[in-house]
Formats: C-alpha cells, sequence, structure tokens
C-alpha cells in the first residue's frame, strides 16, 4: 500500500507542476525547478521498477509487461538538456509531457482500490482513462498552439476544444501546429472508442435494476 501510495504521489506531483506551468504560460525550457523535479521523480520510478525486477521470478515476462513504464520514466527532457541536443519547440513540449502517463496510471491505481465491483471498476476505469486523455490533452493543445493561434488565447478555450473533440461534435478551434492536428484525429478517435462502452455499461445497470423490481413484484 505505501509503495503504491508513492507511485500516485510521484505521478501526480509531475501532473500538477506541470498544471501550473501550463496555466501562467511558463516556458518549458527555461524551469529548473521543473527539471529537477523531473528527474528526481523518473529516478524514483526507475528505482521502484528496478527493485520489482529483482523480485520478480520471471524476470523476461516482466520486462515484457513494463516496456512502456520502462520508456516514460526515463528522464528524456534531462539528458537532453545535459548534452545540449538541439530539437524543436513541439518535440520539447511532447518529450517534457511524457512522464505524464505515469500521472494517469496513478489514477488507474487509485480505482483499483476504491472501486471492489468488477464491473463498476471497469466502468469507472474506462472514465478515468477518458477524462485524463481530455485533461492532458487539453494542456498539450494550449502549450503547442496559445502562442500561435488567436483562438487559443486562454486554457478554457484549450479544454472546450478538447471537450467538443473527444464528443465528436468538432470545435470551431481549429488546429494550426502538427501536434495540435495531431490531437485533432486522435480525440474523436478516442471518443468512439470509449462512448459505445458506457452506452453498454448504463444499459447493464437499467437491465438489472428491472430484472431486481420485477423478482421483487413477483415476491410480493
Amino acid at each position: 500500500m505505501n509503495h503504491r501510495l508513492l507511485i500516485i504521489l510521484a505521478s501526480l506531483l509531475l501532473v500538477i507542476d506541470i498544471s501550473i506551468d501550463t496555466f501562467n504560460n511558463i516556458s518549458f525550457q527555461t524551469q529548473d525547478s521543473y527539471l529537477r523535479i523531473q528527474f528526481w521523480v523518473c529516478i524514483f520510478f526507475l528505482g521502484e521498477l528496478f527493485y520489482e525486477f529483482i523480485i520478480s521470478k520471471n524476470k523476461t515476462y516482466y520486462i515484457k509487461t513494463h516496456l512502456l513504464f520502462i520508456f516514460i520514466s526515463i528522464p528524456y527532457l534531462n539528458i537532453i538538456n545535459y548534452f545540449n541536443i538541439s530539437l524543436s519547440e513541439e518535440a520539447k513540449i511532447l518529450i517534457r509531457l511524457i512522464p505524464l502517463i505515469r500521472g494517469g496510471y496513478a489514477f488507474y491505481i487509485l480505482v483499483e482500490w476504491f472501486c471492489k465491483n468488477r464491473a463498476k471498476s471497469l466502468f469507472i476505469s474506462y472514465l478515468t482513462i477518458l477524462l485524463t486523455c481530455i485533461y492532458f490533452s487539453s494542456l498539450i493543445f494550449y502549450a503547442v498552439e496559445h502562442n500561435v493561434n488567436k483562438s487559443v488565447d486562454s486554457y478554457g478555450n484549450a479544454l472546450w476544444w478538447a471537450w467538443m473533440n473527444v464528443t465528436t461534435v468538432g470545435s470551431n478551434i481549429f488546429a494550426i501546429t502538427p501536434v495540435g492536428k495531431v490531437l485533432s484525429i486522435i480525440l474523436p478517435v478516442l471518443g468512439m472508442m470509449m462512448f459505445p462502452i458506457f452506452t453498454v455499461y448504463i444499459t447493464s445497470v437499467v437491465q438489472k435494476t428491472n430484472k431486481k423490481r420485477s423478482s421483487n413484484s413477483k415476491l410480493d
């Protein structure tokens, strides 16, 4: 329990720090505080993965099932800055936001803790993934668009854009940057995948409720 709690706190620390910087229009490349936080959080993630690898009985299986976590736990931005590697502004933004995936994983762990019912847990997990993707996408969209897109003059516009796209309704805000255009494609696809799951779950709940009512009426 304590081990997972540390993972959650470290992940949420990154999400909060990135959110504050984004809302305040702070340049990603000039913030030493974030670089330090990301570095030590990533070191913690790598240490946690190494510890689990050492104690795991099937090490090959562990590596196969944790490749994504290994990939997103590397402090890429710190390495790039240390070796003075030249990248475009958008590439640096995306690299800086890679650890946000760990934040999404933290929310998933929270869902597992609080939901004992398997069906309910699955539904809330999908809902958490959807809301997390909307929030992270809006952060990325605002970060890459607000300096070049007149329609994105506040984070509220970016959040509105994300909601309208994930519901497949579409928004009157159009992406200008390559990253924004890619997100404009990904979000509607995500929405088309996720919303049928909610429909199936709600239908299942209604059917179960009707069955209970009918069985109670028969007993009466």
